[in-house]
């Protein structure tokens, strides 16, 4: 991976991270997490999108969706599990 390819994805991470915890809680969870989230989030919503057949676009703005939406399931399956082990 190039020095731009992930500068790239660390950016497409980040903001989706922050967008799916404002949209999710309200507000962020701090750059690092925002991160982790959002990267984690564009695989679930990559493969999510394939399963379906479905394609938001190619580009930044595509990948943010994707990652943005996958972060959103994310958060709602570990929530789920957080109430499922209480």
């Amino acid at each position: 991976m190039s020095l731009e390819a992930l500068i790239i994805t660390l950016v497409v991470g980040a903001v989706a991270g922050w967008l799916a915890g404002i949209l999710m809680k309200g507000k962020g969870f701090g750059l690092v997490p925002n991160i982790v989230i959002g990267i984690i989030g564009a695989f679930v919503g990559g493969y999510v999108f394939g399963l379906l057949g479905v394609s938001l676009g190619g580009g930044l703005v595509g990948a943010i969706i994707t990652a943005t939406i996958g972060a959103i399931v994310l958060l709602l399956v570990i929530g789920v599990l957080k109430k499922a082990a209480k």
